[in-house]
């Protein structure tokens, strides 16, 4: 794949590159109209390839927050057109990498030294190359090591970057407008977060203590003294994404046991620690040659507070649905209905919700669940795909913490499901309080 010898970091650079690819993106919608005046019933694919790849190759060479959310609508299968989907989902792990010099320039910055300085051994070439930075491999006192470099420009470019691909996330996602700058927002802090070195090392440190007893998950050693606000430095694990995986043929016995340690982590937190990474992408994970599933990122955690923990978790793990009015309680304390809204209206929204938990909860009504399951899936993404259509749904409804949490949870469904996993799901189970 070719290197980047650069990435336009100012504001006028970047924007200069969403108006030549809104150019772009306007020039193939001109040449699929005008083939479709020879040709009625040409479909949308080759139209939606063309832009695909226009907009992936833009957001590609700009890194940082604008790849971040195409990263995350790659995961949301249900929204996009499948040509959206394969190209987004390059960016969990395969953007361009940068070059040699700009690395040695980035190490310069924050250190003082060059790599070779610091390290006893460091590849010049990137393992993979993602939305916020790329990993390097390096070798110090004989212990392998994983370092992971920032791109320049980044950090500070979240909320200038988020401004410009908004047009293209309205016209991808259909949203209103308000609900548009509910999502931005929430999406503009969790990439704050995730772009503080600092702040991940941390927490980095903190959630894989938490979770060190949790059978067959695996973490790496992270080095404070060799990370700073743009580098992370941690142990190397050996292993493979699933993607590689799943190319070995693995037994059921294995996708089973590496799926049971995805399913217990993401459990575990949300309801012990009440905080989960919320970044539930392939990319992020490894599967050791042991068949333990190493985590590598913590870079995007989301926390639960309990006005929004004890109402979800209500209507997912006890019997509040059997009672209509305590639901529409917990529906409106988390804005799923609102106050103005009238009889036929919370009638609606009620019913719709409904449906939408009782598919969520689904795996949670029995000691075991398959996640190969395909009629489970259909009915989820059909579901979907319904919600999208109806005009009921394009003002914004929920409370913020929803963007992340159900990004979290269908993005470990997805990753079960791609597994072909059958999990024990009651291991770790939610703790609510009913009176709170």
């Amino acid at each position: 794949m070719k290197e980047q010898d650069s990435i336009p970091t100012s504001k006028t650079q970047r924007s200069a590159k969403f108006v030549k690819t809104g150019f772009k993106v306007g020039g193939n919608y001109i040449k699929h109209y005008s083939k479709k005046l020879f040709n009625p019933e040409l479909s949308k694919d080759e139209l939606n390839l063309d832009n695909a790849t226009d907009i992936y190759t833009s957001l590609s060479e700009l890194k940082g927050s604008a790849l971040k959310v195409a990263q995350m609508l790659s995961m949301d299968k249900n929204i996009l057109p499948k040509a959206y989907v394969d190209q987004f989902s390059l960016s969990q792990y395969n953007a361009p990498p940068l070059s040699g010099p700009l690395i040695v320039r980035t190490f310069t910055k924050y250190f003082g030294k060059t790599p070779s300085q610091i390290f006893d051994e460091f590849n010049i070439k990137s393992t993979n190359a993602a939305s916020i930075g790329q990993v390097h491999q390096a070798v110090l006192n004989g212990k392998k090591l994983a370092v992971k470099i920032q791109y320049p420009g980044v950090g500070d470019s979240i909320s200038s970057d988020l401004k410009m691909v908004k047009p293209f996330a309205f016209r991808l996602l259909g949203m209103s407008q308000k609900e548009l700058e509910v999502y931005m927002s929430e999406v503009e802090d969790r990439l704050l977060e995730e772009t503080d070195y600092d702040l991940e090392i941390k927490r980095s440190i903190e959630f894989s203590e938490a979770c060190k007893n949790i059978p067959n998950l695996v973490f790496p050693t992270y080095f404070p003294d060799l990370s700073s606000k743009r580098i992370i430095t941690m142990e190397w694990l050996d292993g493979m994404h699933m993607k590689e995986f799943l190319k070995t043929n693995p037994t059921q016995e294995i996708r089973n046991q590496v799926g049971q340690a995805l399913w217990d982590f993401y459990n575990f937190q949300q309801h012990e620690l009440r905080a989960v990474h919320a970044d539930p992408h392939p990319g992020n994970f490894l599967i050791t040659p042991d068949g333990k599933l190493g985590v590598i990122d913590f870079g995007c955690i989301k926390e639960m507070p309990s006005d929004f923990y004890n109402p979800f978790f209500s209507l997912t793990s006890t019997d509040m649905l059997q009672d209509k009015a305590k639901t529409i309680v917990a529906f409106r304390e988390l804005e799923m209905i609102r106050a103005d809204d009238n009889a036929s209206q919370i009638e609606f929204f009620y019913q719709v919700y409904k449906e939408m938990i009782e598919l969520f909860a689904q795996p949670y009504m029995s000691k075991t669940f398959n996640f190969s399951e395909k009629g489970y899936f259909d009915k989820l993404y059909n579901y979907g795909e319904r919600i999208a259509k109806m005009p009921e749904f394009k003002q914004a409804r929920g409370v913020k913490h929803f963007i992340y949490v159900n990004r979290t949870n269908f993005g470990l469904y997805n990753m079960l499901n791609e597994l072909g996993a059958t999990v024990k799901t009651d291991t770790w189970k939610p703790h609510v309080n009913l009176a709170s």
